[in-house]
């Protein structure tokens, strides 16, 4: 099983404290500042805004605070937040990108490497590890949009290139550049989706025992923990019965 995927699934589920939810609606609508800043205010005009506004849709963040952060980088006083990568390696030698937007490289950097020093990774150079992930489209879609078959048709007439279907719902994959105009495809023909992301999905895996982790699953937490860091993938795998050890309640 993909550890971190699951490992995301499962605290999703779990649901999320007041503060935690607060500090997600930051993240995503520094996203949408960001994305209408760097274009057009219209998502119909404005490919990346489309998909943020999409993703905060998904988390339930509300009508207001979506339009507050369009508003902001309208203004012209919203921060100047730069888009970075960071690489490396987690405990048992696990590939860890995180990607954050941030006004202050020198903060963000700092604390980014403290979180890899402290659970024994190692940050590497921009480059180091994502040559291990594909960049792809993702978009989801819950059980209910359909049975697999209908949603396999829907989404090979809109030109996505995978689907995985289980019973928690469906999973489409598709080309990086063409994320907009598969969602909006399968839009038409499934209804809104559960979530539509840009992701790092891992091409090689590394299998790590409980013990390791366990390790990882803590630094993804801190680093998903910073305000600047908005994403965090990891190329890890463990057993189903770890997995339901490490995350039971």
């Amino acid at each position: 099983m993909a550890g971190h995927s699951a490992f995301k699934n499962i605290m999703h589920k779990k649901g999320r404290a007041d503060a935690a939810r607060a500090k997600l609606f930051s993240k995503l609508g520094r996203e949408i500042t960001v994305a209408a800043k760097m274009g057009m205010p219209d998502p119909g005009m404005n490919p990346r805004l489309r998909l943020a506004i999409q993703a905060a849709r998904a988390e339930n963040m509300p009508k207001d605070n979506i339009e507050r952060a369009i508003k902001k980088a309208a203004g012209g006083d919203a921060e100047t937040y730069e888009a970075i990568r960071y690489e490396g390696y987690g405990p048992g030698g696990v590939a860890v990108i995180a990607e954050a937007l941030t006004d202050n490289r020198n903060r963000t950097g700092g604390a980014v490497r403290a979180v890899f020093t402290k659970y024994g990774g190692n940050l590497g150079a921009t480059g180091s590890v994502s040559h291990m992930f594909a960049h792809v489209g993702e978009i989801t879609y819950p059980a209910s949009a359909g049975s697999a078959d209908a949603v396999l048709e829907a989404a090979i007439e809109a030109g996505a290139d995978d689907v995985v279907s289980d019973a928690d719902g469906h999973v489409v994959t598709c080309a990086f550049d063409s994320l907009g105009t598969v969602a909006g495809a399968l839009e038409g023909k499934l209804g809104e989706p559960r979530s539509v992301k840009a992701i790092w999905k891992p091409n090689l895996t590394a299998q790590v025992d409980e013990e390791k982790a366990e390790s990882i699953m803590k630094m993804i937490s801190a680093l998903e923990d910073d305000d600047d860091v908005q994403n965090v993938y990891a190329n890890f795998e463990i057993s189903d019965e770890v997995l339901k050890k490490l995350t039971a309640a």
